[in-house]
């Protein structure tokens, strides 16, 4: 009958110690007769001395052959990352080296748990957003075919929404492949001086006629005497001014204004804010806005066009410079987005 493990390591452990005992018996009966008393206290501190190392080196032994086949069973990591050295005798360190090991492990299957939920938001809204301009062109175009391309102006007004709805798609792709490239740093920045005033102006001129039609201002927070100048992508940063200015014109109130202002945030940088006085987000959404696809309005936001992702975009090009963006935003009242970059020598 196969004895259980505890029992075979007590009965090999008891045999080593016998072993040691007889011998140190034998020893000490020759060594008697010419040491006498002291004969008896080097076996006594022998038997001692080594009884203490073979039932340490035992114990340890066996732990390590028990704790490793825990390993071995549980573990998602090479059986390396258990270093023998850290094994010991000592119950209370192993508790906590388990406990540890445990934690960890919770810690990882909760980060995975993670990932895969937001893989699959991900893809669901990726499909959605394609899934709804796509459904629309095909609409028109199947009228179109139909028949209906005979009426010329039913023809120039269908085809005039079927280009928006491509419009839209390209500018998801787009938007997704900038994304891709800046999370698996694929998208270089190349950083230089350039005039931030100059760049806030053009962003204004190009967007000055969408602004128009809902009478929106866009406008300096005060005169600025001096150009000033700072360190980035020029190009990544008119593409995070672009977003934050298209969003204050979407989601700004008729008659309203959008401010742009760069101040000084430290001996080192200034910080650049787009303010607006439009409807504001209300504080249950703020930790969310720069999430990919997040709509703090699902129907509203869908209608007014754009990708969902131009938050995303902001946020990644603003940390691919080592920088931070901040928002700020009153219910009903308006939002303030800012960021900061690195002055020019």
């Amino acid at each position: 009958m196969k004895l259980k493990k505890t029992y075979s390591f007590a009965l090999i452990s008891a045999l080593y110690i016998a072993i040691l005992v007889i011998i140190v018996d034998a020893l000490s009966y020759f060594l008697y007769q010419e040491m006498g008393f002291w004969a008896l206290f080097f076996a006594v501190v022998s038997l001692l001395v080594f009884s203490f190392l073979i039932i340490q080196y035992r114990v340890e032994y066996f732990i390590y052959r028990r704790v490793r086949k825990i390993y071995d069973d549980v573990s998602l990591l090479e059986i390396e990352d258990l270093k023998k050295k850290s094994v010991t005798t000592d119950m209370e360190t192993l508790s906590k080296s388990v406990q540890k090991f445990a934690e960890g492990k919770r810690i990882e299957i909760q980060n995975l748990t993670e990932r895969d939920s937001f893989r699959r938001d991900f893809l669901g809204n990726v499909a959605h957003e394609l899934k709804t301009p796509l459904f629309t062109v095909q609409g028109y175009l199947l009228t179109l075919i139909e028949g209906a391309s005979e009426d010329k102006e039913i023809l120039e007004k269908y085809l005039g929404r079927a280009n928006k709805g491509v419009e839209r798609l390209v500018a998801v792709v787009k938007d997704l492949d900038m994304i891709a490239k800046l999370e698996t740093k694929g998208l270089k920045m190349n950083l230089q001086p350039f005039n931030i005033l100059e760049l806030i102006q053009n962003v204004f001129d190009l967007f000055e006629m969408r602004a128009k039609k809902k009478n929106i201002s866009l406008v300096f927070d005060k005169i600025y005497e001096f150009p000033i100048y700072v360190i980035g992508d020029e190009e990544k940063i008119e593409q995070v001014l672009i977003n934050l200015v298209v969003n204050s014109i979407k989601y700004g109130k008729i008659g309203g204004v959008t401010k742009v202002g760069v101040d000084e945030y430290n001996q080192n940088k200034f910080i650049i804010k787009v303010s607006d006085n439009g409807e504001g987000v209300k504080q249950e959404h703020l930790s969310r806005l720069f999430e990919r696809f997040y709509r703090v309005d699902q129907s509203r936001s869908r209608d007014q066009g754009g990708s969902g992702l131009g938050l995303a975009i902001v946020k990644h090009i603003i940390e691919a410079h080592n920088e931070t963006i901040l928002v700020k935003s009153t219910f009903k009242e308006g939002s303030e987005f800012s960021f900061s970059l690195e002055k020019a020598k």
